[in-house]
């Protein structure tokens, strides 16, 4: 699993459309054309946070800003602003388990194919380097 940090939340925050209290990516530990891995420390101020536990919703909506943040990233080195994006879909999202209050998440993004503004992607999330979380979604940019 990556260790180096690229971005930090601050960093994280300003490539994403989201904003506080709905950010569900709060670090960017690495990035090719092709791949990502973010990560999330679940904090009690979470909105998808209950009774000690992150939700479901949390979980799926954290692989999608990290899919997000992958596009979000490609066009800050083209120093372009970043449309909006949409989860078109998601397919055969399985959850093994669910963070706790303090753990920290990370997602690895494989882009599968991309054209015209969609984009299909295996999705992987890891707590302490067990897989907790994996899925495919299809992305698409807004015109």
């Amino acid at each position: 699993m990556e260790t180096t940090l690229l971005l930090e939340k601050e960093a994280v925050e300003n490539l994403l459309p989201q904003k506080f209290p709905f950010v569900m990516v709060d670090k960017m530990y690495s990035f090719t054309e092709t791949s990502l891995i973010a990560g999330l420390e679940i904090k009690n101020d979470n909105i998808f946070f209950n009774n000690d536990t992150f939700l479901e919703a949390g979980l799926i909506e954290h692989m999608a800003q990290s899919v997000a943040l992958h596009t979000g990233y490609q066009f800050f080195l083209k120093n372009e602003t970043a449309p909006t994006g949409y989860i078109g879909s998601i397919k055969e999202i399985e959850i093994k388990k669910l963070p706790k209050i303090n753990d920290t998440i990370q997602s690895t993004v494989t882009i599968l194919q991309e054209f015209a503004g969609i984009t299909l992607v295996d999705v992987v999330t890891y707590l302490n380097n067990e897989e907790i979380a994996n899925g495919q979604m299809k992305t698409v940019l807004a015109k």
